[in-house]
């Protein structure tokens, strides 16, 4: 891992369960943005000829990655819903590539929260989209307690 992709251990998310479970690395968090990476992980391979990545693990590094940003864009941490979420598949991911997820939020009211990103894997000029996401988030909702483990899946390296 380079420097620029390692994790930021100062986001208040980095001990979030989710991103334990699932592998999820916070590069950056600034107002209105979230970079958050996605490390090659046979477990999550949907097509086992092509080793490319199954949709679900890319939609959820994107939800997820769409919750910080707007997170950030409130500068604190809250209980959010995802309302809407739009995902468009560009290609296939491929074997042993990570994924970074970069998202931004492009418009906030009162109660709900635009953003979109995309989902690339490589870096600089190598650096190619493999899916596009739009979403909304409901604001100011009332929610189960966003750090109780028992919340979500057992993910363990004994797993294959």
């Amino acid at each position: 891992m380079s420097d620029s992709k390692k994790p930021d251990t100062a986001s208040p998310n980095t001990g979030h369960p989710g991103f334990q479970e699932y592998q999820f690395n916070p590069i950056s968090m600034e107002e209105g943005k979230a970079t958050v990476m996605l490390p090659y992980n046979e477990k999550f391979v949907g097509d086992k000829t092509s080793g490319s990545l199954h949709g679900g693990i890319i939609t959820l590094l994107m939800d997820t990655a769409g919750g910080m940003c707007v997170m950030s864009t409130l500068k604190q941490i809250v209980v959010i819903a995802t309302l809407d979420l739009r995902m468009d598949y560009l290609r296939p991911t491929k074997r042993g590539m990570d994924i970074t997820a970069e998202v931004e939020c492009y418009e906030i009211t009162k109660n709900v929260a635009f953003v979109r990103g995309f989902a690339y894997e490589g870096e600089g000029d190598d650096k190619e989209a493999v899916a596009h996401m739009t979403a909304a988030f409901m604001l100011n909702t009332q929610g189960p307690n966003i750090t109780d483990m028992n919340r979500f899946s057992a993910v363990s390296s004994e797993d294959k």
